[in-house]
């Protein structure tokens, strides 16, 4: 007979090869208030390459390897965990993330409210690089720490947490979905669901601080985005022309949008002219890759950003 004892949430954290990638995660997981509450399922190529490295640890509620083989996609680790987890919530890790000790707790008291996801505010791991800073304000500006609580449109993807159930509701199209969050939580906004940030809940985020490699993401997180829209939303020829006409706008658009998301968190200071000729270069990259990406489609950029996701150090 299955237990009837199951844990409060399950983490999932991929790695595309050995433990050590994501060790320095699991060793802040560990630290968690609640970590007796938690399940963390390691997603990896291969399980026999993880378990000798944590057969021993028993922090947690549980803690498992499953292999899957070539980790395809970030999206498509984070889905294989999802199908094998125990609880009914569950929060998406990554290898360059590394949450405060009541990260969990937090998120796990929001879930008792109706919220079908519940997001972090993140703080800059790595802050003394204009190009990680330009990084993190494109990716992550409208939940910086010092962002009030509150219903949002959308949450940080990758780091959000998720009632199980509505992702399960996805079946088979739950990984492309997964490739994209930001239109999988407009997705589940119109299914009649809200989404909520939890500022008490904090986590840091390692950001790409090598500009080449910042250019080439930049690009095709921006094609990606515009392909999956295209795709999920049924645009037709007509809507995608419109936006591919208009995706020159969206650096002046964006740039002053977080511009103002600085100005009502207290967050001038970070302003410099180093730092806007930055940004503006990385959403004029990032608008090319969306007027690409809407008349073209994906094409192979969930391949090509899937290089960098993981190892984040490597380009920090």
């Amino acid at each position: 007979m299955p237990s009837l004892i199951v844990p409060k949430m399950s983490v999932i954290l991929p790695t595309p090869d050995k433990y050590h990638t994501i060790a320095k995660t699991l060793d802040y997981l560990r630290q968690q208030t609640v970590k007796k509450n938690l399940e963390i399922i390691i997603v990896a190529p291969s399980a026999s390459e993880i378990t000798p490295h944590i057969k021993e640890i028993d922090d947690f509620f549980a803690i498992e390897a499953i292999g899957i083989g070539k980790i395809k996609s970030i999206a498509f680790a984070y889905t294989e965990g999802i199908r094998h987890s125990q609880a009914p919530i569950v929060a998406l890790a990554e290898d360059h993330c590394f949450p405060d000790a009541d990260w969990a707790e937090y998120l796990i008291e929001a879930h008792k409210q109706p919220w079908a996801v519940v997001g972090p505010v993140l703080r800059n791991a790595n802050p003394n690089n204009v190009v990680s800073w330009a990084d993190m304000l494109i990716a992550y500006a409208p939940w910086l720490d010092f962002t009030p609580s509150g219903i949002v449109n959308f949450l940080p993807g990758h780091n959000s947490s998720y009632k199980k159930d509505i992702l399960l509701s996805y079946e088979e199209k739950l990984a492309e979905m997964m490739e994209t969050e930001t239109i999988l939580h407009w997705d589940i906004q119109s299914k009649g669901y809200q989404l909520y940030l939890e500022s008490r809940a904090k986590t840091s985020h390692t950001n790409f601080g090598d500009l080449f490699t910042w250019i080439q993401v930049q690009f095709y997180c921006g094609k990606l985005f515009a392909g999956d829209r295209v795709n999920n939303q049924n645009w037709n020829m007509g809507k995608k022309l419109i936006y591919t006409m208009a995706s020159p706008l969206i650096p002046f658009v964006r740039l002053w949008r977080i511009y103002r998301q600085l100005e009502e968190r207290k967050l001038q200071k970070l302003w410099s002219l180093k730092l806007f000729l930055t940004l503006f270069l990385g959403l004029i990259i990032d608008s090319i890759g969306q007027g690409i990406g809407y008349i073209f489609g994906v094409g192979k950029a969930m391949a090509k950003i899937s290089k960098f996701e993981f190892h984040r150090d490597q380009y920090s």
